[in-house]
C-alpha cells in the first residue's frame, strides 16, 4: 500500500514541477526524483521499501515519512508535518523564493 501510495505522490509531484515558475529542474530515476534549483542545491526524493517510509533529504537536512492511510498523505515521523508542505518550505529555503508545491485539495 505505501509503495502505491508513493509512486502516486511522485506523479503529483511531477506536474506540480512542470507548473512550477521557478527556475528549477528534476529528474525521476528508479522511482527516486531530484530537483535541482538555479544555485546548484538538491532535494532528492525516494521511497525505502525496508520501512515503507518516503524519504526527503534537502541542505537543511533528512526527513522521513510514513504514509496516513486515513488522511491519504505523507505524515513527518517526528512532529507530523505533511509531505508537501514541508517540502514547499524547503524548496523556498533552497530556491530563495516561495515554491508552493501542494496538490490541491
Amino acid at each position: 500500500m505505501q509503495y502505491q501510495a508513493y509512486t502516486t505522490t511522485l506523479e503529483q509531484l511531477e506536474e506540480l514541477l512542470d507548473g512550477c515558475d521557478t527556475d528549477l529542474d528534476y529528474d525521476t530515476v528508479s522511482d527516486i526524483l531530484t530537483i535541482e534549483f538555479a544555485n546548484g542545491s538538491k532535494i532528492i526524493v525516494n521511497y525505502q521499501s525496508a520501512n515503507g517510509q518516503l524519504w526527503l533529504a534537502a541542505r537543511n537536512g533528512g526527513f522521513h515519512f510514513d504514509y496516513d492511510a486515513n488522511t491519504g498523505s505523507w505524515k513527518n515521523d517526528r512532529d507530523g508535518t505533511d509531505f508537501f508542505s514541508q517540502l514547499s518550505q524547503l524548496a523556498s529555503e533552497q530556491a530563495g523564493e516561495e515554491i508552493i508545491l501542494k496538490p490541491e485539495e
